[in-house]
């Protein structure tokens, strides 16, 4: 049986891949998107543990690139939680009439450029082959999930979930001993929720977070008619703030102000969602001083709320604020005064293995019913990395990226030697700093204009110039050195995956600027890369 022939394929159906199927549909190229899942959703689809939910404002956390579309859905909650954004996404699949050309319950496994016709050959596990012009990656930055490898896995006689594969009946943890590992955002946000079952929870922690108040809460009908009257207003938020979203700020450093003043401003932060610590004074991620005061800050709030002096003290992060994901959750350490409930560190009493009947450390076994791996995921590359994808002369991306340690793109949307290639939200973009579907919907937008002019002008290639892309990833290190990313070690830089360390793989000058970046290089007749013409004549945008 032949190959199935399209002008593109998109692989993965969350934001990202239903976005850019409606945008190449609209200009009327037949795609295929190939999804895992039995279903839309992307990361929403596989995350349904217990009090999942995003940590952008609901009213922001929607397509807005059609204003029909963005009037016609209203959120519940402040919040969303998981199966709400998973009812959103099968709304706008429906509205817009999507699945017809969305293949599910098939994962690619190979994508090779074919350089005697120009195309890509993808290989599915379902035995399909596809030829297309374009491939276009909307796998997301958390979707591949990382569960350390630990000894003895395979012999725990009780129950073991991963946050990021969770089943989609309920899981009961009524009177059992329940195990977290890990406490990024998915075990801050489950914890809670199970130790209202849970007979004994306790929280295995390798390293602290900071962990803010969330603040979540119902939207009334008029705070629901508010949002949709401000359908403008959100529209140009998504492209004129650094991360996409309105957020709280004074706009000035915390040392403009006097202590009294700082404190009255990030108790205001904390008293009504303090995802805008990180915001509330602009240079928290460039000034020590600022940084200290904020994190101080939180280590002051964790002292007041839990009660035992011990346990405050083990949940105290030492890291700079901000430069790890900045968690909010709601009364995560107030969990902690519940009898039931332990944290261990993991710093001096590190897990050995998981025996039968729990997990054994250095110190001590937790004897347990039921494990859950809160462990996140290969974060930014992960995805690319486990498909067998093959550039020009059968380069393939781990050797392009020396298995993700040193990662190369242009405008993170690119890479020299894979023509006609583009990630959504890959490595080296804003990505996970903002409001996802603010990122997407840029990238989305810019990657049709891309594939329009490459219509339009009867070329058969555009690839990503080795200058191009040297010089981009230059102007990303140099910005993240600017700031205090890169002096923590987070899954920003590979650091939560034993062995991998990579670099800091963020554009860390925001949405905003980097949208600028962008449109001035499409303006500029796509500089810094390189086309193909029918007859194989090179041509060449300079910088």
């Amino acid at each position: 049986m032949g190959a199935k022939q399209y002008d593109a394929v998109v692989i993965g159906a969350g934001f990202s891949g239903l976005y850019m199927l409606n945008k190449l549909r609209e200009r009327g190229l037949s795609v295929r998107v190939i999804e895992a899942a039995d279903g839309v959703g992307g990361v929403w689809y596989w995350s349904r543990y217990p009090g999942a939910k995003c940590d952008s404002d609901s009213i922001f956390y929607n397509f807005t690139f059609s204003e029909e579309l963005y009037k016609k859905w209203r959120w519940k909650d402040r919040y969303a939680s998981q199966p709400e954004i998973l009812e959103y996404l099968n709304f706008v699949a429906d509205e817009l009439e999507l699945r017809s050309d969305i293949q599910f319950k098939t994962r690619v496994t190979e994508a090779s450029f074919q350089e005697e016709d120009k195309t890509w050959k993808v290989t599915t596990d379902t035995n399909e082959t596809f030829e297309a012009k374009y491939l276009i990656s909307g796998m997301g930055c958390l979707s591949t999930t990382n569960i350390p490898p630990f000894e003895g896995v395979s012999i725990f006689q009780g129950e073991q979930y991963h946050t990021g594969r969770w089943p989609h009946d309920k899981v009961d943890f009524t009177g059992k001993r329940v195990v977290v590992i890990g406490n990024g955002s998915s075990g801050v946000q489950a914890m809670p929720e199970i130790a209202k079952e849970a007979k004994e929870l306790t929280l295995l922690m390798r390293t602290p977070h900071y962990v803010g108040e969330a603040r979540n809460h119902p939207l009334g009908k008029e705070q629901q008619d508010a949002a949709i009257a401000n359908y403008k207003e959100i529209r140009d938020a998504f492209f004129t703030t650094p991360g996409g979203i309105r957020m709280f700020t004074t706009g000035k450093s915390a040392i403009e102000f006097s202590v009294e003043q700082q404190k009255e401003t990030l108790d205001y932060v904390w008293k009504t969602g303090a995802l805008a610590l990180g915001s509330a004074f602009p240079d928290v991620g460039v000034s020590k001083e600022t940084n200290d005061i904020v994190a101080q800050y939180v280590r002051d709030k964790i002292d007041e709320i839990v009660e035992q002096p011990e346990t405050a003290e083990q949940l105290h992060p030492d890291y700079f604020i901000t430069t790890k994901r900045l968690i909010i959750g709601t009364n995560f350490y107030e969990m902690f005064n519940e009898d039931h409930v332990h944290v261990v560190s993991l710093k001096d009493n590190p897990i050995e293995r998981v025996v039968e009947n729990g997990v054994k450390l250095h110190n001590e076994t937790i004897e347990c019913d039921v494990i859950v791996y809160a462990t996140g995921y290969e974060a930014m590359t992960g995805s690319l990395l486990k498909i067998n994808l093959q550039g020009r002369n059968g380069q393939t991306i781990q050797e392009k990226w020396e298995e993700g340690r040193n990662v190369s793109t242009y405008l993170g949307l690119t890479m020299e030697n894979f023509p006609n290639f583009f990630m959504i939200t890959g490595p080296q973009s804003p990505s996970v700093l903002t409001n996802m579907p603010s990122a997407i919907e840029q990238h989305v937008d810019w990657i049709d204009q891309c594939i329009g002019y490459v219509e339009s002008n009867g070329l058969q290639t555009i690839e990503a110039q080795k200058d191009a892309e040297l010089s981009w990833g230059k102007q990303c290190d140099d910005l993240a050195n600017s700031t205090l990313f890169p002096q923590t070690n987070s899954w920003y830089t590979g650091a939560n995956i034993d062995g991998t360390q990579r670099g800091f793989v963020i554009y860390v000058g925001g949405l905003d600027s980097y949208r600028k970046i962008c449109d001035q290089v499409a303006e500029r007749q796509y500089e810094g890369f390189t086309f193909e013409k029918q007859s194989n004549q090179l041509l060449k945008t300079s910088q």
